[in-house]
């Protein structure tokens, strides 16, 4: 099943964060998208027309997390936009963040 057709399943730890071969395998999946050397994080920046353009991206990511229930970190400048995702309840990276990701890219690609 493609990673943005799946849903994020609530985790409240007691898991292991993926390891980094599951982590190489799911990369794959979302191009552009960096993985931190401790593998904690998954992180990409957007770039938009204007402040209207990145806000109107953030309001719409809002809606996605809210309904996932997995929320990114971000921060927006002007016309850009950085988005960091992790799993916080197991400090590291779960399949949920590349669910995100993959779901952030279909976005960015209807936006475009």
């Amino acid at each position: 099943m493609e990673l943005s057709a799946k849903r994020c399943i609530p985790c409240e730890g007691g898991v292991l964060p993926l390891d980094a071969d599951r982590v190489g395998e799911l990369l794959h999946d979302v191009p552009g998208w960096q993985v931190s050397e401790d593998r904690s994080t998954l992180s990409k920046g957007f770039r938009f027309a204007d402040f209207a353009g990145t806000i109107g991206f953030v309001i719409q990511m809002a809606a996605i997390a809210e309904e996932e229930g997995h929320h990114p970190d971000f921060c927006v400048r002007y016309d850009r936009l950085d988005i960091q995702l992790t799993t916080h309840a197991i400090h590291g990276l779960s399949e949920n963040d590349f669910i995100m990701a993959a779901k952030l890219e279909e976005l960015a690609s209807s936006n475009r």
